[in-house]
């Protein structure tokens, strides 16, 4: 019996290109915020193709995506590079997003489940761990996720996806906080303040815990960034 050839339907073969093209955003999205690919760095699709095992459609379809949540950016004729945050552009960031805090302080104070607040006293619990370990790179990750959290259970959609991206372009720049491990112990201290104060249900107390928190980043990381350091991250492969 001749073996027959099927040709994909078009919405098959879209939603094929879509997945990997999600994959690969996802892919270099963990990358960069894990800081395996450093502020500057250019991305080239050939040494993505190669890294991530897929098509170059499917990489030029992730770059638009990462440039959409503000990671990359495409310079005509120059190619992609990932996003280096400038000082000033960082503090209004940290200025909206206190604001956002304070908001999802209040709001959880409220309606937070014992369910939900034990998820993030667990992820807590898990970045106290990596204080110790002296891992930064895993508290950097916990952290984002920590605080992902708490805003997805604010049930606020509309400022999820707001805050989401804020948060990612905020990355971009925290990390050079987050290099100075002595740094680390105050961060920890205050996700404990937050974690109570949520937890007494006391939304003003819940709120100015989340608002003081941003600030106080804000503050090390533009002194930290205002300090020369060793470059950790390690830039993309030219090719």
């Amino acid at each position: 019996m001749a073996e027959s050839n099927v040709v994909p339907h078009p919405t098959i073969a879209l939603l094929r290109s879509n997945s990997l093209a999600t994959a690969a955003q996802q892919e270099i999205e963990r990358m960069i915020l894990a800081g395996e690919i450093g502020p500057g760095a250019k991305l080239t699709e050939a040494w993505l193709s190669e890294r991530l095992g897929v098509s170059r459609g499917p990489i030029r379809e992730a770059f638009r995506m990462l440039e959409e949540a503000g990671l990359v950016r495409q310079e005509k004729n120059r190619g992609v590079f990932v996003r280096d945050i400038p000082h000033e552009e960082a503090a209004d960031i940290y200025d909206l997003r206190a604001a956002m805090d304070e908001l999802v302080g209040r709001r959880l104070a409220e309606t937070i489940t014992p369910a939900q607040l034990k998820t993030l006293r667990s992820i807590a619990e898990r970045m106290e761990q990596a204080v110790k370990a002296d891992d930064r790179d895993q508290y950097h990750l916990l952290n984002l996720q920590f605080h992902d959290r708490m805003v997805e259970f604010a049930g606020n959609r509309k400022m999820q996806a707001i805050y989401g991206k804020l948060v990612k372009e905020l990355a971009l720049y925290r990390r050079r906080n987050l290099v100075d491990g002595s740094v680390l112990p105050h961060s920890v201290a205050e996700h404990r303040v937050i974690l109570k104060a949520i937890a007494s249900g006391d939304p003003e107390q819940a709120g100015k815990a989340m608002y003081d928190h941003v600030i106080e980043s804000k503050e090390r990381a533009l002194r930290a960034a205002s300090t020369p350091r060793p470059v950790r991250a390690r830039a993309a492969r030219k090719g």
